[in-house]
């Protein structure tokens, strides 16, 4: 612990269990840690101990309520070293005396470095990093404190120093900022030397480097942008031609359209752009305290060819909020806070080739009270003007990442098919799992698990696995392309599927209890596809095949801290796997090329075919028409000067003189 306050979680109904906290637990004569009792309480000196309690978890705060900030002269509750807090905690969580469960925390909190002093209203004057570094410890970022593992900061004092002097920040951002370079002629070595070394290496002091300008060019600064607004748009009314798949869908006020988004980290972003031609099905996790409406929907839309286009909002009323609501807090009274809030927002965007041409809008409101944890949904679907249903017909011939790969069955009536992968809730069960489609061009990792007894039949185990990894694909098919029709089979590609067992497969019955070898719990989908041209400039992928395969595990029963359960769990998991190939085969490498590699840039520290650099496509250090023109330039010179150095040449100047 390194800060005033952090958090944990007790997993159980929290129910009659008592939470306290006790300060200094370990023996200070034997070093061991104290048995723990549960007569504290929720206070121990300056640190208090809060419980949110929640149906299957609690969210255990502890906090620091004391001052952080260093001592100033004649000063009091405050911090005289500047490692201000070293303690032992411990927090128990009891039942009728009994201790359920301890966490044991170490804590060491420095003081605040915030600057309390005059500030000059003298402007700095930032050097230009091309000829001089900008500063001599580049990892000393905060004013008046030490930063860790920077060695070089002169705030940083032999005490503290001690405790991370092993492990220093090294290079240029730990203070070496002019280190010597590999071409200097003064750091030659006698090992892996070259012989024309001294002919080719370079007589420089060390204060001009090629170091210099390593982080950020002294003489730029990023200019200060609004956050998603374009500053180089005049005129909203004119935005552009139209959209292309991926930009940014613009307003009427020049800024993004913006819709709750996941991210990368899992967490929701309430301002994300909505993309063109890119569908997105989202969920939000929010209470009523931090709720926060959207973006209007009286906001315009730009069409991508100047028009501005109007939503078309129906509003709806949630009647069943039961999978929308969980409650964290059995509270229903009278006295309880509740609000009108969104529940689900539903967007369909009408497009036709770079632009749109309609926005029909679907909103789900609800009540929210104080207490209750809301899901809220977002859905964007792009549908083409010339769809007749629900079906998206693209006028692209290849899949673009993140839509939904088509599957069909071709041995049922109803050829329609699915290809999914897990998406589990609660506890994580297969029982309440579901599905959610697999995303072209994005590699995923998903799992449930399985209820097993310890007198499970291997057998009856390895059916029940299979099946339910089974269910995931209902499909004999794959689509080649995005636009892929039913009725054309050349549009489709066969699944490739190896069985998990076959008649080569010695599977073991299991004859120990509890013990069940070859379990199929891992279904391994691959898809190779290729990039097959481009439309408007959009790369077109094709799927070219897909295969199907299982791996196995041996399930043992876990027995855990006592053996009294006999119920164990088995993770089944899930992974699918894009493979890029290319669309034609590489051009094989000549014998010449695979023997000789002193003209392979890559195997090869000389590099000949880059002999005359700054001529060449490698150096992007200047536009390549001022380097041919320099080259020319260049040659020019060496033409003329040898042509006067020719004794042919002076004979005749001196006779057109005469």
């Amino acid at each position: 612990m390194s800060g005033p306050s952090v958090n944990s979680f007790f997993l159980g109904n929290s129910s009659g269990v008592n939470f306290s906290i006790i300060l200094s637990p370990i023996d200070e004569e034997t070093g061991k840690l104290q048995l723990a009792n549960c007569s504290g309480n929720k206070r121990a000196d300056d640190w208090n101990l809060n419980v949110t309690p929640g149906m299957t978890t609690s969210k255990v705060t502890i906090s620091l309520s004391r001052n952080l900030q260093l001592c100033l002269p004649n000063a009091s509750d405050c911090c005289t070293t500047p490692l201000c807090v070293v303690e032992t905690l411990q927090v128990l969580a009891c039942h009728d005396s009994a201790v359920l469960a301890h966490l044991l925390i170490q804590a060491e909190i420095y003081a605040n470095s915030s600057f309390t002093g005059n500030v000059s209203e003298n402007a700095t004057i930032i050097p230009n990093q091309v000829f001089q570094p900008l500063g001599s410890c580049p990892c000393d970022l905060t004013t008046g404190a030490c930063d860790v593992r920077c060695c070089c900061d002169p705030e940083c004092t032999p005490d503290l120093k001690q405790l991370f002097n092993e492990s220093c920040f090294t290079g240029v951002f730990g203070g070496d900022v002019n280190p010597p370079f590999d071409q200097l002629c003064s750091s030659q070595s006698m090992e892996y030397t070259p012989d024309w070394f001294p002919f080719l290496c370079v007589q420089s002091s060390l204060n001009n480097t090629p170091f210099l300008g390593y982080f950020y060019h002294g003489s730029t600064s990023a200019p200060k942008v609004p956050l998603f607004k374009i500053s180089l748009q005049t005129s909203p009314g004119k935005l552009f031609t139209g959209y292309r798949q991926g930009d940014p869908i613009m307003t009427e006020e020049n800024e993004y359209f913006t819709i709750p988004q996941q991210s990368m980290a899992g967490q929701c972003v309430r301002s994300a752009p909505v993309a063109y031609l890119q569908n997105f099905d989202v969920k939000c996790l929010t209470d009523l305290a931090s709720y926060k409406e959207g973006l209007p929907h009286d906001v315009r839309i730009n069409s991508g060819t100047g028009d501005l286009i109007q939503q078309n909002v129906i509003y709806r009323t949630i009647t069943d909020k039961g999978k929308f609501i969980s409650e964290s807090e059995s509270l229903h009274t009278a006295e309880v806070l509740c609000h009108n809030v969104t529940f689900a927002e539903h967007y369909t965007l009408i497009w036709k080739d770079k632009h749109i041409e309609r926005i029909n809008v679907t909103v789900f409101l609800g009540t929210l009270c104080n207490g209750e944890i809301l899901t809220q949904r977002f859905t964007v679907k792009f549908l083409n003007l010339k769809s007749t249903n629900a079906t998206e017909l693209f006028g692209n011939p290849g899949y673009q990442v993140g839509k939904p790969v088509r599957a069909a069955n071709m041995n049922a009536s109803d050829t329609f098919g699915s290809l999914n992968i897990w998406q589990p809730a609660g506890r994580g069960l297969c029982t309440s799992a579901t599905y959610t489609p697999v995303l072209f061009g994005l590699d995923s990792f998903s799992g449930c698990t399985l209820d097993v007894d310890i007198n499970e039949d291997c057998s009856l185990l390895r059916g029940n696995v299979t099946e339910k990894l089974n269910s995931l694909i209902q499909a004999t098919h794959v689509g080649k392309r995005d636009n892929a029709r039913y009725s054309n089979l050349s549009d489709w590609v066969e699944i490739i599927r190896l069985d998990p067992f076959n008649s080569d497969t010695n599977v073991s019955n299991g004859n120990f209890k509890g013990i069940c070898p070859d379990i199929p719990a891992n279904l391994n989908i691959r898809i190779i596809f290729a990039d097959v041209g481009t439309v408007q400039g959009i790369p077109q992928q094709e799927i070219l095949a897909m295969q199907i395969s299982y791996s196995t595990v041996i399930w043992q029963f876990q027995c855990g801290l006592i053996c009294e359960n006999s119920v164990s769990f088995l993770p089944i998991t899930a992974s699918v796997q894009f493979i890029q190939v290319p669309a034609q085969p590489p051009i094989p490498m000549t014998r010449f090329q695979m023997n000789y590699t002193e003209f392979d840039c890559n195997r090869n520290d000389v590099c000949w075919p880059q002999l005359l650099y700054p001529l060449t496509r490698f150096y992007t250090g200047e536009p390549y028409s001022q380097c041919l023109a320099k080259g020319l330039l260049l040659a020019f010179l060496i033409v003329l000067a040898a042509m006067m150095s020719n004794p042919w040449f002076s004979e005749l100047w001196s006779s057109s003189l005469l």
